[in-house]
C-alpha cells in the first residue's frame, strides 16, 4: 500500500510555491530589493521559495523571507493577493503576497541586506514599478494595493491580471 500511494503521489503535477511580503513607506512608496543572482536585472518584493518540504506555511515562508533578507522579523500582515504563474522551463509557480504594512525610519535604517542573494533595496513610487519588476510583477503589487485600499480581501490573480472565470 505504502509503494502504491507514493507512486500516486510521485504521478501528480508539482507546483512552486513563493510567499512576498509588501512593505511600504508612508508616502506610499514600495520596499524593492535587488536580487544578485537574476540575469535580467530585475527587482523583486522581500520573499521567496515555501520550504514546504519542511512543513512550512506560506505566512511562515515570508516571515522568514523578510528576517533572512533583509532582517526584519515582523509578522506578515493581511494575504493580499494570490497570483498563478504558468511556467514554460520550470512548473507553474504561485506566489503568495502578504502585507507587511508600513515601515518607519527607525525600520528603515534596521534593514541589513542578505549579501549572498541581495545588493541593495529601495524605495520606489508605484507609478515607477515597471522601472524594476516585470509586468506580472507590477501588475500582482497593484492589484494587492488595491484589495488593501477596497479591503476587498485578497486578489486572485493570473500573472499579475484578475482570474476570470
Amino acid at each position: 500500500m505504502t509503494t502504491d500511494y507514493a507512486t500516486y503521489i510521485a504521478s501528480l503535477p508539482k507546483i512552486l510555491a513563493s510567499a512576498n511580503t509588501l512593505f511600504r513607506s508612508a508616502d506610499g512608496r514600495v520596499l524593492l530589493v535587488e536580487p544578485n543572482y537574476r540575469d535580467d536585472g530585475t527587482w523583486t518584493l522581500p520573499g521567496g521559495t515555501i520550504e514546504s518540504d519542511r512543513g512550512e506555511t506560506p505566512r511562515e515562508g515570508a516571515r522568514r523571507e523578510t528576517l533572512e533578507e533583509i532582517g526584519l522579523d515582523l509578522p506578515p500582515g493581511a494575504l493580499l493577493a494570490v497570483d498563478w504563474i504558468a511556467g514554460t522551463a520550470r512548473p507553474p509557480l504561485v506566489i503568495y503576497l502578504y502585507d507587511g504594512g508600513l515601515l518607519d525610519e527607525e525600520q528603515f535604517g534596521a534593514i541589513r541586506l542578505q549579501e549572498e542573494e541581495l545588493d541593495s533595496w529601495r524605495l520606489v513610487a508605484v507609478d515607477d514599478l515597471e522601472e524594476y519588476l516585470y509586468e506580472g510583477g507590477a501588475r500582482r503589487i497593484r492589484a494587492g494595493l488595491a484589495a488593501l485600499a477596497d479591503g476587498t480581501g485578497p486578489a486572485e490573480l493570473v500573472d499579475g491580471t484578475p482570474a476570470r472565470g
